[in-house]
């Protein structure tokens, strides 16, 4: 099991507020492309459709995937516009979503719906090194690390909850949960890193979520 170290810091009165997380990995290395989730307890906060601030789209261009990771809301409609002067073809035989893009090209589109929460590893059949990954999350609460492993949640109810870690390199296979206490506004999380050879090259944080 990957190790994990939570350490939270208090807040005043159970308000709303914005909960800054830190992620490193347990040698101390800032882990951008994180994602961070939060499930107010009783489901606060919970009710109505999902919607993110930043854009719903996974682009292919310079033969890479970017967003290395993207955070969408589940039943969302994902597109995969080909930025490339090549053609791509896109799968992913993951539980949470099997499809395939068959071959497109360059300013062609594609779209696909995400109805179930998971975490979703996209592909190319053409080009072995492209790798990305769809974190389908059924929480408004979400945010992903920056280059310095750090995000910021913002509008929780301020109640108890659920803190949902999980990032590409990591050594357990699901992600995972901690318990965040009423009131807490920061936490700082560390988690069991793969070998170094078994890390993903490109584990770096995008420009774009």
């Amino acid at each position: 099991m990957a190790a994990l170290v939570v350490a939270l810091a208090f807040a005043g009165p159970a308000l709303a507020a914005d909960l800054t997380v830190t992620v490193k990995g347990d040698d101390g290395t800032p882990l951008p492309d994180a994602v961070v989730l939060v499930h107010p307890a009783g489901g606060a906060g919970m009710g109505g459709p999902i919607h993110y601030s930043w854009p719903i789209v996974m682009t292919q261009q310079n033969i890479s995937f970017n967003p290395y990771v993207l955070i969408v809301p589940v039943g969302s409609t994902v597109a995969f516009p080909n930025k490339d002067k090549v053609r791509h073809h896109v799968y992913s035989f993951s539980a949470a979503k099997k499809f395939e893009l068959k071959l497109y090209g360059q300013q062609e589109e594609r779209t696909v719906n995400f109805d179930k929460a998971g975490v979703v590893a996209l592909g190319c059949n053409i080009h072995d090194v492209m790798i990305g990954y769809i974190y389908v999350a059924d929480t408004p609460f979400a945010a992903k690390t920056n280059a310095a492993g750090e995000a910021v949640i913002h509008g929780l109810p301020g109640g108890a909850g659920t803190l949902t870690v999980w990032h590409p390199d990591m050594k357990a296979k699901a992600p995972i949960d901690q318990s965040l206490a009423a009131g807490a506004d920061t936490a700082a999380v560390a988690l069991g890193l793969k070998p170094v050879s078994l890390r993903h090259k490109k584990s770096t944080a995008s420009m774009a979520m």
